[in-house]
């Protein structure tokens, strides 16, 4: 039975990612977001 409990984690922590791997992800979403936001004011101020 507990061969199946470790299996079944490895599955969920491939689906859902180490800890790490949502930190990395959450910190490209908020540079993509940054660098949105730096471009829409660069239109702004050179129009």
């Amino acid at each position: 039975m507990s061969g199946n409990l470790n299996s079944n984690n490895i599955e969920n922590d491939e689906f859902y990612g180490t800890n790490e791997d949502i930190d990395y992800r959450d910190l490209i979403t908020k540079l993509k977001d940054i660098n949105l936001t730096i471009t829409l004011l660069e239109k702004i101020i050179f129009k």
